[in-house]
């Protein structure tokens, strides 16, 4: 099989999809890889690493496209990238579709089939795919918020973890899985006073167990999350649902309660948010005041640490893009049904629940796997 890897063109996205030895690999699987130039500059490799390891460096989008089969990205194509797009191709990349109608349609329309990063599934039902860049993202959003926290970028001008005899910033964290986890660990490891909410309680038990006094764990309710958000310094919102739209849990009535140079960083933007009054920004221009609170809204954070996050998604994607190779799409979706539920769009129909839900598009299940 011949597989492209194109170069991302998000704004401050400089990700790609493969390490070069992650090419190397599916070279020793006699499959031919296809690399639009500099598409891991931005990563660290140069065009001549991914030739030395059997890639094909191609000069234009075009070719990529042309020659292969199956495209490897990092982030959901771009409205400008669908033209590349025809109904041979299979898709592999973070899709989030269900807080896009637009990017759906222009899949659903393409007659390809898209598989989606988050809501492909291992053996224990967990998102190996995911959760490396959750944890990225998750740990990066500290980072984000202390330094937004400052007086010169806006905020209240406090230290995140404070100093002795002044009391620390107080993080709130909605959503204790991979995201919010991560932010936790980051918080408490700098100092901050940390209070996280989930639904799901086993989630808050490791929590508990693994930081004991130094966190709060709440299940939510209303009384609860209004108090917090009125105490909080910076608001991290990490509450999903798989293949869905985020929950809203937070309101433009309480954000308004919050108190003037706040920080809320939503990294559940990318499935529509957590906050009422988040919207999408970029590296670019990352943040926005709304209520007096300022907002940080960046769908693709682990964009701007690219060797960090090119070499750990490789070691989640590589497995799954070896089977789908080896044994050929449609052969790898009807042997494995972990893989088939990573199938948002497929032959312009959507076949992913959540996603044809959200955007009132008819739900079109896959054929059953055979066994």
């Amino acid at each position: 099989m011949n597989i492209g890897i194109p170069k991302e063109i998000k704004d401050h996205e400089f990700r790609v999809a493969l390490t070069p030895e992650g090419v190397a690999e599916l070279v020793g699987h006699g499959h031919g890889v296809w690399i639009e130039h500099d598409a891991g500059q931005g990563s660290g490799f140069s065009d001549e690493d991914y030739r030395d390891m059997g890639g094909h460096v191609s000069a234009s989008k075009e070719e990529v496209f042309k020659e292969s089969g199956l495209i490897l990205k990092i982030k959901e194509p771009l409205l400008s990238e669908m033209p590349f797009f025809e109904s041979h191709h299979t898709l592999f990349t973070f899709l989030h579709l269900a807080a896009s109608k637009e990017l759906t349609h222009a899949l659903v329309n393409s007659g390809m089939t898209a598989i989606a990063y988050e809501t492909t599934e291992d053996h224990a039902g967990r998102l190996p795919m995911l959760l490396p860049m959750s944890q990225i993202a998750g740990r990066m959003s500290i980072q984000i918020g202390a330094h937004y926290l400052e007086r010169t970028s806006g905020g209240r001008g406090l230290l995140l973890g404070g100093v002795p005899g002044v009391r620390a910033a107080h993080v709130v964290i909605f959503g204790a899985g991979g995201v919010g986890a991560a932010a936790a660990q980051l918080a408490v490891g700098m100092g901050a006073r940390v209070t996280v909410f989930s639904v799901d309680v086993d989630q808050l038990q490791r929590l508990e167990e693994r930081f004991s006094v130094s966190i709060t764990t709440l299940f939510p309710n209303r009384i609860a999350i209004e108090k917090a958000i009125r105490e909080a310094d910076v608001l991290i919102g990490a509450a999903m649902i798989k293949g869905a739209r985020a929950p809203q849990l937070v309101s433009r009535a309480m954000v308004a309660s919050m108190k003037p140079g706040s920080v809320i960083i939503d990294v559940a933007v990318d499935q529509g948010g957590c906050v009422e009054t988040i919207r999408p920004t970029t590296h670019s221009d990352p943040v926005y005041e709304s209520e007096g609170v300022l907002h940080y809204g960046v769908p693709n954070i682990p964009g701007i640490v690219p060797v960090t996050a090119t070499h750990a998604l490789t070691n989640a994607t590589l497995p799954f893009i070896v089977r789908l190779a080896d044994a050929g799409i449609k052969q790898a979706l009807s042997a494995d049904p972990w893989l088939a539920k990573g199938v948002n769009v497929q032959h312009g129909q959507v076949t992913y629940q959540a996603v044809a839900e959200a955007h009132g598009f008819p739900f079109v299940p896959m054929e059953p796997v055979r066994h």
